[in-house]
């Protein structure tokens, strides 16, 4: 038998979500880790050569999408290395 979370929920969480973000995170640290998880569904890449038909199109359009992401996301990054290296 599963018992119930001995930290019951507060209030002020949500109850339809599984994940949450911690509130005190900064924007680079959040943009790093979705780097980094961008970077990881990028395999799908390679799943896509192991598939053929609708399913390997359906595979490369989500790797084409994550990879345009991942290009944003980056980006963002850089900008914010940037800023940071002026304003110091």
């Amino acid at each position: 038998m599963i018992k119930d979370s001995p930290n019951p929920l507060s209030d002020s969480q949500p109850t339809d979500q599984i994940f949450t973000i911690l509130t005190n995170l900064n924007s680079e640290t959040l943009l790093a880790n979705a780097s980094q998880d961008l970077a990881s569904v990028a395999l799908a890449g390679q799943l896509a050569f192991d598939v053929d038909g609708p399913l390997r199109d359906a595979v490369l359009g989500i790797h084409r999408m994550v990879e345009g992401i991942q290009l944003m996301v980056d980006r963002v990054l850089d900008l914010h290395e940037v800023s940071a290296a002026t304003a110091n």
